[in-house]
């Protein structure tokens, strides 16, 4: 947001450039996690290990019920990283000198590309080219010049869908708590701050469980046609 002090700001200036920093930064907290969860692995998991084995079975147990489980384990990875990223990225925004790089509109674009992108590619490689394209023309031959053109705008839409819904959540959460620090800078206002990290928690969720759900329309369907 112009004009809001970060501390990544007044080093580099407003702009790209300072949303480049927390990107690094979300993703040097990403890395972090990830080393100390898997620097000493055991048998029994204790502390940063058992806290990212919660989480990789919680994400298992998102996508089982979408995708089944062993395409929810085949995915995880994708699902996984996007899930920490995304969950980094509005928290930090929470912490006072920083921005969330999901409150801005080319990150959370780049995002959905990466899911488009990906979803379309299994699904064109699990089903072949002219067969999962053949999908979108519906069941009836008749009405495929119809059917066709709109499934095209509904999986574009979904770009929109996916970047928006969270670009516009985070940064509504970082207006609040901006306009919320300005009216209250010498108070702690906890139940504001419980409530955004339940938002930067519930957008995470849904942009995962989007993810397994647009996999499972293009990889589940080749799975029904096999039986």
């Amino acid at each position: 947001m112009e004009g809001v002090f970060t501390y990544f700001g007044a080093v580099v200036g407003h702009g790209d450039a300072m949303i480049i920093a927390h990107i690094f930064l979300v993703l040097a907290l990403v890395l972090l996690v990830s080393f100390f969860a898997t620097k000493s692995m055991q048998l029994v998991p204790t502390g940063s290990q058992n806290i990212m084995e919660a989480y990789l079975g919680g994400v298992i147990s998102m996508g089982k019920d979408v995708i089944g489980e062993d395409l929810a384990r085949k995915y995880l990875p994708l699902v996984a990283t996007i899930g920490l990223f995304v969950f980094f990225s509005n928290v930090v925004g929470i912490i006072p000198g920083f921005e969330s790089p999901t409150s801005n509109i080319n990150v959370t674009l780049v995002l959905a590309l990466i899911v488009f992108v990906y979803y379309n590619f299994e699904g064109i490689r699990e089903q072949g080219f002219v067969k999962y394209f053949a999908h979108f023309a519906g069941p009836v031959k008749l009405l495929a010049p119809l059917m066709f053109p709109i499934e095209i705008v509904s999986h574009i839409s979904r770009i929109i869908s996916l970047s928006f819904r969270l670009f516009g959540n985070i940064k509504g959460d970082d207006l609040f708590l901006w306009v919320l620090l300005m009216l209250a800078p010498w108070f702690m206002p906890l139940p504001a701050y419980v409530l955004l990290t339940f938002s930067a928690i519930l957008q995470t969720f849904i942009f995962m469980i989007l993810t397994y759900v647009y996999l499972a329309g293009a990889v589940v369907v080749s799975e029904d046609d096999h039986h």
